[in-house]
């Protein structure tokens, strides 16, 4: 499917709050199976804007738990020390 540049915004914004796919086909008017498997398909434009949205607020999470962590939170530190072995997990 074709989508418009005020869609992928939209499903950029969408993804950065964690909406659901089948909440964003809702919204877009599009069957949430199209959506769900253009995603799915990582070269296309939906896909990389999806993950990116969904990146972008990830990022601001373990930056946010990093801080905590730095401060003495006991579960931030928990959270932080297994976000180091996913990532290492990951190279």
């Amino acid at each position: 499917m074709e989508y418009t540049d005020e869609q992928l915004d939209q499903i950029e914004k969408f993804a950065s709050i964690y909406l659901k796919i089948s909440d964003m086909a809702v919204i877009l008017d599009i069957p949430a199976e199209v959506l769900r498997w253009d995603i799915s398909q990582r070269e296309t434009e939906v896909s990389q804007r999806y993950y990116r949205g969904k990146a972008a607020s990830k990022v601001k999470l373990l930056q946010q738990e990093m801080l905590l962590a730095q401060v003495g939170s006991p579960l931030a530190v928990e959270n932080a020390h297994r976000n180091l072995l996913d990532m290492e997990d990951d190279e």
